[in-house]
């Protein structure tokens, strides 16, 4: 019986729940750690804001940026921003950047709503803003919540105006109104993705008439005037603007026994603080680490500041140039060379909703960062699928650094998919596999994580950028 016990403890691949068996010490440095990426998630609701994040985080530890640097030399920590809204950075090892990298790719964009160029308009006394909602949402879930405004205007001065409305507890927040059940008798009848349709995504910003009933438009007027007041906005200035509407819903501890995160933007934040985080303390490297915190995924890659863009070539040309290592093709030798993480989410095994799942290889709360050898939709269209030899490496990475893990995948074959930028990267020639952290509600206005997922990433990228 004993040996029986054994010989299947040897044998079997059991995803046992991570909190088990836990000292006080490490529940303490999971805990901490949370805490940390809670306030990092609470004041980095857009992708400009968790930029601009990232490098107050990364010159406080002692990155600088590369154009202040005609000399790259092993140990120096160097970042490259990309129109304050995707981030790379990178700490020079003693081998040669022709040898190949270790990178960890992110993304710090999220589902939101965003703003159409001519807005603000009155409809029966009601100020509203008509808007275009970015990435895969389910439109029901962002109605009748508060939301706040976040975003840029932009002068044609040049002048820049940033506004955030809505976080601070004095401020007023903002909502999209949905119909009373009373009276949605034909609304009930649409299909649940048409039950709110995009043109009906609204946001309602204000109700009070400027006081001079000769006017039309009065309640719009008003509303001009405060913003007017305040920043010197007018009308036209929404045309050259950035304005996103988030959550107004700050990132807390979920469950009486505080084990999970729930919070807004953790696809991909989650990932992104934790690839971050790995990063900084870095040192003494044979091979140089690169961390790339990228726009523009819920849409696609594309863009200048996607994962698509030539940008994130340039950097790399850049630390070829000043470790004086360029010459033709060696960009794409170097590439050849490297072996990459695409740290993104992964959707969680959720009991409510199992029939979605197939169980035997869905990512599971409190069992441990991911590994997903290929993604896609059906027939693995769309998808980067990793070799048996990353995937082996990436076990091995994991296993000497203590790192619980899980194999993969998002869904039931034919029921649905997703991608990742790890078929980006993979078209430039690098060795590339999907590693991520579990989320319930995936691109809902309030994700959950797993806090002991969120430190299992945090320590597993730390180790993988180390990785010889």
């Amino acid at each position: 019986m004993e040996e029986t016990k054994y010989l299947k403890e040897k044998l079997f691949n059991d995803k046992k729940n991570g909190w088990f068996r836990m000292t006080d010490e490490m529940s303490d440095k999971i805990m901490q750690y949370a805490e940390e990426y809670m306030y990092f998630i609470n004041r980095s609701k857009t992708e400009k804001e968790a930029f601009n994040s990232v490098k107050d985080i990364l010159i406080k530890n002692g990155f600088v940026d590369i154009a202040e640097k005609e000399e790259l030399v092993p140990g120096d920590k160097v970042f490259f921003g990309n129109r304050n809204r995707s981030i790379y950075m990178a700490v020079i090892g003693s081998e040669p950047l022709l040898n190949g990298v270790r990178a960890i790719g992110a993304h710090i964009d999220s589902p939101r709503i965003d703003l159409k160029q001519n807005p603000l308009y009155e409809e029966n006394e009601f100020a509203m803003l008509k808007t275009q909602y970015y990435g895969g949402i389910k439109k029901y879930q962002w109605t009748n919540i508060p939301l706040a405004m976040h975003g840029i205007f932009v002068k044609p001065t040049g002048e820049k105006i940033n506004v955030v409305i809505g976080e601070d507890e004095e401020d007023p927040v903002f909502t999209i109104s949905d119909l009373l059940p009373h009276l949605a008798q034909d609304q009930l009848a649409r299909k649940l993705s048409e039950g709110v349709k995009g043109e009906e995504l609204n946001i309602l910003v204000g109700s009070r008439p400027y006081d001079d009933e000769s006017i039309t438009e009065a309640v719009k007027l008003n509303v001009l005037k405060l913003l007017n007041d305040k920043y010197g906005i007018t009308e036209i200035d929404f045309t050259s603007s950035e304005i996103e509407f988030v959550p107004a819903l700050k990132a807390r501890s979920i469950g009486l026994d505080s084990s999970m995160v729930g919070g807004y933007g953790q696809d991909d934040r989650s990932c992104s603080y934790a690839a971050l985080r790995g990063i900084l303390n870095l040192s003494e490297l044979k091979k140089t680490a690169v961390c790339i915190l990228t726009d523009k995924e819920e849409i696609g890659f594309m863009g200048n500041t996607g994962m698509e863009s030539r940008t994130f070539d340039f950097f790399m040309a850049e630390l070829l140039n000043k470790t004086n290592s360029n010459k033709p093709n060696a960009l794409e030798e170097m590439y050849s060379k490297s072996k990459v993480i695409s740290a993104d989410v992964d959707a969680a095994y959720d009991p409510t909703y199992a029939s979605v799942f197939e169980k035997r290889n869905s990512a599971f709360m409190g069992k441990g960062v991911t590994i997903v050898k290929f993604g896609g939709v059906k027939g693995k269209a769309n998808a980067s699928e990793a070799s048996c030899e990353m995937v082996a490496e990436l076990r091995d990475v994991y296993d000497k650094a203590g790192v619980k893990y899980q194999s993969s995948q998002l869904h039931k074959v034919d029921q649905g998919g997703g991608g990742t930028i790890a078929m980006v990267l993979a078209n430039k020639g690098m060795d590339v596999i999907d590693s991520g952290i579990p989320i319930l509600g995936m691109h809902s206005p309030y994700e959950i994580s797993s806090k002991y997922d969120l430190y299992q990433a945090f320590i597993g990228y730390e180790a993988f950028y180390k990785y010889e």
